[in-house]
């Protein structure tokens, strides 16, 4: 929601598609596909990917830019599992806004997953 609503003040268009996998690119973010591939890489299981991520990162943004890579990652992370573990809904506005592009990504293939 952030990135999206922040488009329009930075005159750029974001398509968040990048982000899940619906379309290919970077989705309008400088380094996009980098920063997808490093953030799945540390949710993943996979060590080896995480340290091809990690070096990729570090190559391209340098060390300033890993480690803020990392903190959003980090914090993306926990706000969303508190959220989920404290049964935190969406508040109504909020849903309301975002129903277009959450339907377009298909973001509701994640919560039915998550049921099953």
């Amino acid at each position: 929601m952030l990135l999206r609503a922040s488009g329009p003040t930075h005159d750029r268009a974001y398509d968040l598609g990048a982000v899940t996998g619906v379309i290919d690119g970077d989705g309008g973010v400088p380094h996009g596909s980098l920063l997808v591939a490093f953030a799945e890489a540390v949710l993943g299981d996979d060590d080896v990917a995480l340290i091809r991520a990690r070096g990729a990162v570090q190559k391209t943004l340098g060390a300033a830019g890993l480690v803020d890579a990392a903190g959003v990652v980090g914090l993306f992370n926990a706000i969303d599992r508190v959220a989920d573990a404290t049964g935190i809904p969406l508040e109504p506005e909020k849903a309301a806004a975002s129903a277009d592009f959450r339907a377009a990504l298909d973001l509701y293939r994640f919560a039915v997953a998550m049921r099953t």
